[in-house]
């Protein structure tokens, strides 16, 4: 039996690969700091993300390593909040990584989190694998989780891939999903701020179908963007939103709006109003086929 290892494991990504490989027939365990959000699935390793522990022996027993630690972006981007997600994601990366460094059986393959976030605005056209980096706040957090995972010193067999993770769709409580349909619903799903900005998303499912997919393909590697090739404008994902639940009408928000509906939301407004348009070159070339392209499907 295959042995998946995942840091952050109570994640909500983190949740959804733990259902989805087991029922593949693999074991997957999580290194967490809680057992709270975990899936009951997941065999529980505790670490601290910050101290080598016994956790460390795990990592020689398991095929497959992936991390997703990281703080959420979801919050406002004060300068205490900043830190912490730039810490959260570099630190652990590093810690990682000096492990992995002392193995005596590594693992095959190591994939790391990263993010869409880490290209500059695109309006006109998409950014594949190769596109122009940005140089907000979001893009030099990622940039630097990438340097800790792309230029530690490990085992030259372990295969590293970082997926930059572009907005996941699934239909559960909190997600974006279900808040976009709630404002339709009641009328409020109009455009955000000029409704130019471009939306580039994934099926949660297709996220756990992607993984896989990378694992069983050895010659991916690098940077994978994780999004749709069905990426929308703002306007027209809310267009969407609103036929699915039966609505004409849809009040939209200004931009100056969006500021002071983010803030009092305790998030930031330009998680809504930035422009992101990927597409996912690596993965559709290497055969890869998506399950969902539309949003609303």
């Amino acid at each position: 039996m295959k042995k998946l290892l995942i840091a952050g494991a109570n994640g909500f990504i983190a949740r959804h690969l733990t259902d989805y490989f087991t029922n593949q027939g693999w074991e997957v365990a999580g290194l967490a700091r809680r057992r709270t959000g975990l899936h009951e699935k997941c065999h529980f390793i505790e670490w601290d993300g910050v101290n080598r522990g016994e956790w460390v022996k795990e990592i020689d027993n398991c095929d497959v390593l992936i991390n997703l630690v990281g703080r959420s972006i979801n919050c406002r981007h004060t300068r205490e909040n900043k830190q912490q997600i730039l810490d959260s994601r570099v630190n652990s990366t590093k810690l990682l990584a000096h492990a992995l460094a002392e193995c005596s059986n590594p693992p095959q393959a190591w994939i790391n989190g990263s993010a869409s976030g880490i290209y500059d605005e695109a309006v006109e056209e998409a950014h594949g694998e190769d596109g122009q980096h940005g140089r907000g706040f979001i893009s030099s957090v990622v940039k630097s989780w990438e340097e800790a995972f792309f230029f530690s010193d490990i085992p030259p067999t372990i295969r590293r891939i970082a997926i930059r993770i572009s907005m996941v769709i699934a239909d559960e409580p909190g997600n974006p999903y279900q808040i976009l349909r709630a404002l339709a619903k009641f009328g409020l799903g109009g455009a955000a701020g000029n409704g130019r900005q471009m939306v580039s998303w994934i099926h949660i499912e297709d996220v756990c179908r992607a993984v896989q997919f990378i694992i069983g393909q050895p010659q991916i590697e690098g940077a994978v963007n994780l999004a749709t090739p069905a990426a929308l404008s703002n306007s027209e994902m809310m267009k969407q939103f609103r036929k699915s639940v039966s609505m004409p009408i849809g009040i939209p928000a200004p931009a100056f709006g969006v500021r002071a509906g983010a803030y009092l939301m305790g998030t930031a407004p330009e998680l809504i109003l930035d422009s992101c348009w990927v597409e996912p070159q690596l993965l559709t070339e290497s055969g890869f086929v998506f399950k969902h392209k539309t949003i609303c499907d």
